[in-house]
């Protein structure tokens, strides 16, 4: 039995979601469609299906829906999921080359899954990027906009925060060693990518049983565009400004208090970030 969760609110998920019943009957394959209403949902879903005894899961939505699927189950070493992508940015699908809207099924009816890794994150978990910084500050800003198309917020919302941002103290634990840092962001990456297609980190692999930490120095203010625009092109890791450690665990946290972390784009507040890698122990559909 497929237990297939959707974002209701995802982008064309209405045509998707027929193609798929469509596709599911012509396989003769058992399914039930459980549609969120609100933010927490897919959580819930995820979590009573797979209390219950429930082992296949499929998400259609983007990387927030997935993010809330991985952290409501029970026990992601028994369960496997497959994503349909059908959200506005679907990063993790690009790391793990799932192709967008109905295409993605395929994989999960023709195909036998394979292991990745995951994050476990001190009660939460992350499946692509968890992090803080300037990202996390993008975010926020456009949580809080009301009109606009998503792109459109993003946009205005990297405007203002480039015009504002300067940077956060961070205390950085990896392998043993503690430092600070005064940063633009620091992540530990399972996928590549962040915010539509921005590659972060694009040596990340979701199933080599490794996590990369990356965090980036804060440049002067007028050199952060630039920076950016070098993050946008995939060379900010050759920077100097940038510090690259693989690593199966790091630990952030900030000496003024607590911080905004970004669980693989949902935001949350947090004393300190532990982020521990979970290798192999669940099963996804991929390319």
């Amino acid at each position: 039995m497929h237990n297939v969760i959707v974002n209701a609110h995802a982008r064309r998920v209405k045509k998707i979601v027929a193609a798929m019943e469509e596709r599911f009957r012509e396989h003769g394959v058992q399914y039930r469609i459980f549609p969120t209403r609100q933010a927490g949902d897919a959580e819930t879903f995820a979590r009573s299906l797979s209390e219950a005894g429930e082992r296949e899961f499929i998400v259609t939505g983007g990387d927030g829906t997935l993010n809330e699927v991985i952290s409501g189950l029970a026990d992601p070493g028994v369960c496997t999921v497959g994503l349909v992508p059908a959200g506005t940015g679907n990063d993790f699908a690009a790391s793990l080359q799932i192709p967008h809207g109905i295409r993605a099924l395929d994989l999960i009816l023709d195909r036998a899954p394979q292991p990745v890794d995951y994050i476990e994150c001190g009660g939460r978990r992350s499946i692509n990027i968890v992090g803080t910084g300037i990202d996390v500050e993008i975010l926020r800003r456009c949580a809080g906009m009301r009109f606009g198309t998503n792109k459109g917020k993003y946009f205005r919302s990297l405007v203002a925060t480039l015009a504002h941002y300067r940077g956060t103290k961070l205390l950085v634990t990896v392998n043993g060693e503690t430092k600070e840092y005064f940063a633009l962001i620091a992540a530990v990456c399972n996928g590549r990518q962040l915010g539509g297609g921005i590659p972060l980190c694009p040596v990340a692999k979701a199933d080599d049983g490794r996590l990369e930490l990356v965090v980036v120095d804060s440049p002067k203010r007028r050199r952060i565009p630039f920076e950016l625009l070098r993050l946008m092109r995939g060379k900010l890791l050759e920077r100097p400004i940038t510090h690259h450690i693989p690593c199966s665990q790091a630990t952030i946290s900030s000496p003024d208090g607590p911080i905004f972390v970004q669980y693989d784009g949902e935001i949350g507040q947090a004393q300190t970030l532990d982020a521990r890698l979970v290798s192999g122990k669940l099963k996804m559909y991929r390319g």
